[in-house]
């Protein structure tokens, strides 16, 4: 099992990501296995009907299914579907207000772009 689920947010939300994550790792690769919503349930301490609910969150979006009397498993392209969902995510979630941010306090993009390209590499700006 990969993660914890220590946030505020519904848990089957949680575990959905948590699944997602895995798959887009490569833990989960396609047409392979995910865990059993047993399994699922044992490891989170969480309701089996909480788990099913975050597994069918992934089966709505058309990256696991279901193949009777075996298990889940990761749909073929569920991991390209994901990641192109997850970028359009982050540019909407994390670079437009980045950049609106910039723009008020008159940071010009070339200074956002030498930020980025020197990362971590010290705290000071």
């Amino acid at each position: 099992m990969l993660g914890k689920m220590e946030d505020e947010r519904p848990i089957f939300i949680q575990l959905a990501e948590l699944l997602e994550d895995g798959i887009l790792s490569g833990a989960y690769p396609e047409e392979e296995q995910t865990p059993s919503i047993t399994e699922i349930s044992i490891a989170y301490k969480i309701n089996p009907a909480t788990a099913l609910k975050g597994i069918n969150l992934l089966v709505d979006a058309g990256l696991l299914y279901k193949k009777r009397g075996l298990g889940m498993f990761v749909a073929q392209g569920g991991r390209d579907r994901l990641a192109r969902r997850r970028h359009e995510q982050f540019y909407r979630d994390y670079i437009l207000p980045l950049l609106e941010e910039a723009e008020r306090l008159g940071v010009t993009r070339e200074e956002l772009i030498l930020w980025i390209k020197r990362g971590k590499q010290t705290d000071e700006y």
